[in-house]
């Protein structure tokens, strides 16, 4: 099963609250710890790695606290997941070479590999201002009757 690990869920609930609050230009950690109920130690590790990663900026000082660093519409939850995960794949191999014994040998490790480049593609597509409303799949049908991911749409029209 693909699965993001609780810091990077946790990132991105931090990152869809600030992205959702336009009208505040500064977070405080301790504003962010009580509007997603997380610790503030994880609160403060998850802005440390964002910051780090040029998604957040921070201003020191009593009136001090985070922003984004562009617009939530120029954010990709692939660069999130990155931010705190690292290179994404569907597979160790497809993200680093000769990490697996099998390699060379392996016949899925193409297929891990394209799988991986749909799903970075796709969260690639997805930025932060859609994670501010609901999103829909939508679907269409094969030549062989299987259904295919085809769009993922916001409650504001198509993401891609």
């Amino acid at each position: 099963m693909f699965r993001l690990n609780k810091l990077t869920d946790y990132a991105i609930v931090v990152m869809q609250y600030v992205a959702s609050r336009p009208e505040a230009p500064l977070h405080t950690t301790r504003e962010l710890t009580a509007a997603t109920q997380l610790p503030s130690p994880t609160v403060s590790k998850i802005l440390k790695e964002l910051q780090d990663h040029g998604l957040v900026t921070s201003q020191r000082g009593m009136k001090g606290g985070y922003s984004l660093a562009r617009p939530p519409s120029q954010i990709s939850v692939a660069e999130i997941i990155e931010a705190l995960e690292g290179s994404m794949g569907f597979t160790e191999c497809a993200t680093a070479p000769g990490y697996c014994e099998l390699e060379g040998n392996c016949r899925v490790q193409n297929n891990s590999y394209v799988i991986g480049r749909a799903l970075q593609q796709t969260l690639g597509s997805i930025t932060l201002a859609d994670l501010t409303t609901p999103l829909q799949i939508g679907k269409t049908r094969t030549s062989n009757r299987r259904s295919a991911l085809t769009s993922i749409t916001s409650g504001t029209g198509r993401i891609r």
